[in-house]
């Protein structure tokens, strides 16, 4: 599709003004309003970006996306629940805790901790660090935790989605039992994508069996 100059530059002139019209508002609004501005920002720029791809409802999603992650990274304050989680084991057991760049926090369980090879029963000593998540998911109204379950490249893919599914919804329903409301839970097996270690090694498989649990926050 070819695009005019013209509209090319209104699409580049609407996503700079909702930029600096949402960088104008931050400092003068609390956390969720924080949100809300990346939010309405993103959908803007979104709009700009339709002109030039030619589906603004499409465009529009993705801006918004890109807009409330931004929100996200300058409205909430994790030092709080990263203490605690950290403070419950987490350290010693190898469960890494870290701010993502996204704004999110995430939770990341390796298979040593978290489950025996093929299965998906939570191991006990996983569960004081799921204790203290679930602690800040009811404490923290705002909060919502999302997570994803993934296996090594051994086996069928068929049987390493369903275990990835399993071990999400395994995480997810624990925290359920321990008060937090399922409407602020999600789980998703994703198999073998994304790996983070060689699957051609036995370190590097073991890396790649975890359950990666996000936190992040809504307005």
């Amino acid at each position: 599709m070819k695009v005019s100059m013209r509209t090319a530059r209104y699409a580049s002139g609407v996503a700079i003004i909702a930029l600096m019209a949402g960088c104008a508002n931050m400092d003068n609004m609390g956390r969720g309003g924080k949100t809300a501005v990346g939010a309405g920002a993103g959908a803007a720029v979104g709009a700009g970006l339709g002109a030039l791809i030619g589906d603004s409802s499409k465009a529009a999603l993705i801006g918004a996306g890109i807009g409330a992650v931004a929100g996200s990274i300058a409205g909430y304050n994790w030092s709080g629940v990263k203490n605690d989680v950290e403070q419950s084991g987490a350290r010693s057991l190898g469960v890494d805790v870290t701010e993502m760049p996204d704004g999110t926090l995430r939770v990341n369980i390796p298979s040593n901790v978290s489950f025996d090879t093929g299965k998906y029963q939570l191991k006990p000593a996983l569960l004081p660090v799921l204790d203290s998540v679930a602690r800040a998911l009811i404490q923290h109204p705002e909060l919502r935790a999302k997570s994803i379950g993934y296996t090594d490249s051994t086996g069928s893919a068929a049987t390493n989605q369903t275990l990835s599914n399993n071990r999400a919804s395994a995480v997810t329903n624990y925290l359920s039992r321990q008060g937090v409301q399922l409407g602020k839970l999600t789980a998703e097996g994703r198999g073998p994508s994304n790996p983070i270690g060689d699957n051609a090694t036995v370190e590097g498989r073991a890396m790649n069996r975890r359950v990666e649990l996000y936190l992040y926050a809504v307005q």
